[in-house]
């Protein structure tokens, strides 16, 4: 059952986040722009609010909350209602996926991983942003996580954790970028992106289906 509630009763909330977090959105912006490869058609699945998929120039999107829907249609987002374990879309249907903070929200992670390699044409690229659950805020937010709306119902990986599903899903060819390497409480700009993982609590991974 998708775990739409906090996101549905929060959604400025949500939404807002961005704008208060200018440095930190921008870094993440920044790591994934940075791992990107030339595509035709992408889609960012669990889109939300379209905050990762505008500035990114990605024209679809699919997400389980109507509410978000609502607000990334107002964004210029094709947003359609669904899950990433049963996605909507005919086998071969794009040459980039995009999942940005969703990963933590999956009913079934493996299923979801394995339609989005249904999905992509062969040589396509899944792109995956993730706060590293053994990163310094990684290992906060689940300290904390009971005390956070949203993150109450999550499920943090580490990336190890993430590589292993993927290549069990039919990817390969995986490469990294990284950012988020102070206290967040200590970051006023847009903080450095550097290749690889370990070190940077915003991880991206970027696989391609064989």
């Amino acid at each position: 059952m998708p775990r739409t509630e906090p996101f549905e009763r929060h959604t400025s909330r949500y939404d807002n986040w961005f704008e208060e977090n200018r440095p930190l959105y921008a870094s993440e912006v920044e790591a994934l722009r940075a791992i990107m490869p030339p595509y035709a058609k992408g889609i960012e699945i669990g889109v939300g609010s379209g905050r990762f998929a505008v500035p990114l120039g990605i024209l679809f999107g699919l997400d389980p909350s109507p509410a978000m829907l609502r607000v990334a249609r107002r964004r210029g987002i094709r947003a359609v209602y669904g899950v990433a374990e049963k996605l909507p879309f005919t086998d071969s249907s794009f040459d980039l996926v995009l999942m940005v903070t969703t990963v933590c929200f999956l009913d079934d992670i493996l299923s979801a991983f394995r339609e989005v390699n249904r999905i992509l044409i062969a040589g396509g690229s899944f792109i995956i942003g993730l706060i590293d659950k053994n990163s310094p805020v990684g290992r906060i937010y689940q300290e904390k996580k009971n005390e956070n709306v949203f993150y109450k119902l999550a499920t943090f990986y580490s990336v190890e954790e993430i590589v292993s599903l993927l290549v069990d899903s039919g990817f390969e060819d995986l490469s990294f970028t990284q950012t988020i390497f102070r206290d967040l409480k200590d970051i006023q700009d847009k903080e450095p992106v550097l290749p690889g993982y370990g070190k940077g609590s915003f991880a991206v991974v970027r696989a391609i289906k064989r």
